[in-house]
């Protein structure tokens, strides 16, 4: 199959979350099984110039924009059987930040999704399926059916839409982002473009998609719900046939403890000698007391309420009287900046908080962690839990989304599990599953031993998820053979002489 990858951020290119490492994993895997998938991305002014100077020139052309006509180049890489395409605008993304700043984010992705679609005959390739990711570019499908669809070249074209994250929709005024794509009157109605007086781009994706995918089954269940829907679960439920949960997995190549030269030393589900070494080396690292005996929580992640940083607030004190030490890394919220700082301050060689996006110490953290923490109040998918058990350091999660998916907590009767869970989003439900944890970990190491094993043992490849995907770009074209051969019966009755 021929299919483009549509997404703001990917690895190595640029990346502020999750999202760049699905779509840096995914489209390689994909092309590794003898599809043609070809990914475009902003050339945002944060890819370094390593990668710039590896691009090639492939075309220009100007997109309209209302009254405007702008500059759009397109350039490439080929790198592990896919087609790496940037799209170059100084304007709109040789900025000093990739979202979010600068009050025209409707007009630069406006122009994104435009740009997309004005290419695709421009560098001769005609995708079977577009896959759009996240409300970046939650306009392709949406301009696609309403502006293009009549075109030759364009009305044979399939849309796959995958919600990363619900929560983030790119709302904005209807005026602006009429002016930019030319969408009129009669398009924003509830039941089309309009959302509570606003234009959505996430919601424009869930109205003209194809088939709607997000990144676990839990979390395309828990959207359809008004707790988890941010206002779109009415229509989550109205498209419930065309929504599909296909859980993420990671690049089992980077996360590999047998082969990974960031960590202190590498070590193996045959000999978890050297985790302990790697323990030792964090500890060292970041001034806490160097004790192979007391365990290592970890986190590693984005400093919000999202991530059910206000339950760790509010029992920390409970946390660290179970004789254990805490490590953070992340950027976020000030609140959570200020609780560490207090907290590192308060616990000296118990608690270390980084507030940076450091890769190479988020490796040395799984490593050298006992557990990991993610109490999340809603987690789409959630990588860091898988990556933890990769490297043997046990789950303690919330059971929401993803992690719900990929971590079993264990049951002391049957000897079932992978990791420790908690249902209520409650601090006092977190704290007795952390106390129950630490208990195993001190009293019972068989159990423990056991416990990493099964982490370490985990398949979190993508490969069963991309047969997924494949799976899901192939349906739509079996609907459309079934509708074309009912509608050729229908025209050619078979006649029966009785």
């Amino acid at each position: 199959m021929k299919i483009l990858f549509v997404a703001s951020e990917s690895v190595p290119y640029v990346k502020t979350g999750g999202l760049a490492d699905v779509v840096g994993a995914l489209a390689p895997v994909l092309a590794s099984q003898g599809h043609d998938v070809r990914v475009i991305i902003p050339e945002f002014g944060a890819i370094p110039n390593e990668y710039l100077a590896q691009m090639s020139h492939v075309c220009d052309f100007e997109v309209q924009l209302g009254w405007r006509r702008q500059y759009c180049g397109i350039e490439k890489i080929e790198k592990d059987g896919v087609t790496w395409y940037f799209m170059d605008n100084k304007y709109y993304f040789g900025r000093p930040y990739i979202y979010g700043m600068g009050g025209d984010e409707y007009e630069r992705f406006g122009f994104f999704c435009r740009g997309v679609l004005n290419m695709l005959p421009l560098i001769d390739f005609q995708p079977d399926v577009i896959h759009a990711h996240d409300w970046q570019s939650g306009m392709v499908p949406a301009l696609l059916k309403i502006q293009y669809a009549h075109l030759p070249f364009y009305e044979r074209i399939k849309t796959v839409y995958t919600i990363h994250n619900l929560q983030y929709q790119g709302i904005f005024g209807i005026r602006e982002v009429q002016d930019v794509l030319g969408l009129g009157d009669s398009l924003w109605t509830e039941d089309k473009l309009e959302c509570f007086g606003c234009a959505n781009f996430m919601k424009a994706a869930l109205v003209y998609s194809d088939l709607i995918t997000t990144v676990s089954p839990s979390y395309a269940e828990e959207i359809q719900t008004a707790y988890y829907g941010e206002r779109l679960d009415g229509l989550l439920r109205a498209r419930k046939e065309d929504l599909r949960g296909v859980l993420n997995g990671i690049d089992m190549d980077d996360y590999n403890p047998e082969t990974d030269q960031r960590i202190a030393q590498t070590f193996s589900l045959d000999n978890l000698n050297g985790k302990a070494e790697c323990k030792k080396a964090l500890q060292e690292e970041l001034g806490l007391d160097v004790n192979p005996d007391v365990p290592i929580i970890g986190m590693v992640g984005r400093l919000s309420n999202q991530k059910g940083l206000d339950l760790v607030d509010y029992v920390i004190a409970d946390i660290m009287r179970q004789d254990v030490q805490l490590v953070v890394l992340g950027m976020g919220e000030g609140r959570y900046f200020n609780l560490f700082s207090w907290a590192e301050g308060e616990y000296k060689g118990r608690v270390a908080a980084r507030f940076t996006m450091d890769h190479v110490l988020a490796h040395k953290i799984y490593a050298g962690t006992d557990m990991f923490l993610m109490p999340s109040q809603f987690e789409p998918c959630g990588l860091s839990q898988m990556i933890a058990m990769r490297y043997g350091s046990v789950p303690i999660v919330r059971e929401t989304g993803g992690l719900r998916d990929t971590v079993l907590s264990y049951n002391e009767f049957s000897g079932e599990g992978n990791g420790f869970s908690f249902f209520n989003y409650n601090a006092h439900d977190m704290l007795h599953v952390i106390e129950r944890a630490v208990g195993y970990y001190k009293n019972r190491k068989d159990v423990w031993n056991t416990l990493q094993q099964r982490g370490m043992k985990g398949d979190y490849s993508w490969t069963h998820s991309a047969s997924e995907y494949i799976k899901l770009y192939e349906s739509l074209f079996e609907e459309k053979k079934a509708a074309s051969a009912v509608s050729e019966e229908q025209t050619n009755p078979v006649v029966v002489d009785i």
